[in-house]
């Protein structure tokens, strides 16, 4: 299918170009924002950034605030990665996943990994949150952590389910969405064109893992979501199938939020997902070994050949003569003599001539 451009620009080009479509989506994003805003919960133009910076002092602050979340991030980042690869001229399917199907038992193996790295995660998260800024640097790591204060608390506020219905609003909004949108821009495109410009899949996808823990702007927090980066980039290069990164970054944000639920249901208070402490260090060893031995076998088992991928060698060769059509098998005889059809008629190349 023909693009509105040419399919084969250079990757910094294709980066370039999805910043661009980027912008124009974050615009439409906003329009429908408002006009929503104004329709479904009568907010005026003015109101609107009241109600983000401030929902909670807002009767519908929690469920304008996760609409605008949703929407920004859906139209923003996955139409944005869908539109680049229409205008480039591609196959969705072929961009995305462009090598091979995935077996559903993929998916939930992608899930269980991600699990199984929670402990070691825990250790990372309060490293990093304890982590300080050089003493000339006091001031930015003061601003910072204010900023990340903020949005703890906007966060705390978005994740308080008061039923179940909103409870699943918030499945969508903070598990599905991101999981879809989020993974398309980072690993389906940036990571791609990543990958494509240095001739290195290793270097795409640390350096795509690292844009997309720098997005967030919480800086406390980086090195845990590099980590997460990391293991997306290489689900998603060892399976050629978007559907793996996504299903893994569904189940991350998911069983935070699962967790919390039942915390605020009093039906589990073992392990609070809020928490900045690391779990004990048996546990956390054990997550970093069974984390390895996960992906040693998901490695193995993806880098294995399948049918779609194995080069099939013709077992038959039918030539077409004046007798008909004669079939050669291995071990037939092979003439020493080739017939090509050129402007002059039928040319014998004999043997000699072949070689």
């Amino acid at each position: 299918m023909k693009g509105f451009v040419s399919s084969r620009l250079h990757p910094l080009v294709n980066l370039i170009l999805l910043v661009g479509i980027m912008l124009g989506a974050f615009c439409i994003a906003g329009f429908f924002i408002m006009v929503i805003g104004h329709l479904a919960f009568g907010l005026g133009a003015l109101e609107l950034g009241n109600v983000t910076q401030n929902p909670a002092a807002y009767e519908q602050g929690w469920s304008f605030t996760m609409l605008s979340q949703g929407v920004l991030l859906f139209v923003g980042f996955g139409c944005s990665a869908l539109a680049l690869a229409k205008v480039t001229g591609n196959s969705i399917p072929q961009y995305f996943a462009p090598r091979r199907p995935v077996p559903f038992w993929l998916l939930l193996a992608a899930g269980l990994l991600i699990l199984g790295t929670i402990p070691f995660m825990s250790g990372l998260i309060e490293w990093n949150a304890k982590a300080h800024f050089p003493a000339f640097l006091k001031d930015m790591e003061a601003s910072a952590r204010a900023m990340e204060d903020k949005a703890q608390e906007l966060t705390k506020y978005l994740t308080r389910f008061t039923s179940f219905s909103r409870f699943l609003i918030g499945l969508l909004v903070i598990a599905v969405v991101p999981a879809i949108s989020e993974e398309l821009v980072f690993r389906g495109v940036i990571q791609r064109n990543l990958v494509q410009w240095f001739g290195s899949r290793h270097v795409g996808v640390w350096v795509a893992a690292t844009i997309f823990s720098a997005i967030h702007f919480q800086f406390f927090g980086f090195v845990p979501r590099l980590v997460l980066g990391v293991l997306l980039g290489y689900l998603y290069e060892w399976s050629g199938n978007i559907l793996v990164p996504m299903a893994a970054h569904f189940t991350q944000n998911a069983f935070q939020l699962i967790l919390l639920y039942l915390q605020q249901r009093h039906v589990a208070d073992t392990f609070n997902p809020d928490s900045t402490e690391s779990l004990p260090w048996p546990l956390v060893l054990g997550s970093v070994l069974l984390t390895a031995l996960l992906l040693r076998g998901m490695q193995r088992w993806l880098a294995a050949p399948v049918a779609s991928d194995e080069v099939r060698l013709p077992s038959e060769m039918h030539t077409l003569s004046s007798g008909g059509a004669a079939v050669a098998r291995p071990g037939s005889y092979v003439p020493s003599t080739g017939r090509t059809l050129g402007r002059a008629g039928v040319d014998g190349s004999h043997e000699k001539s072949a070689r």
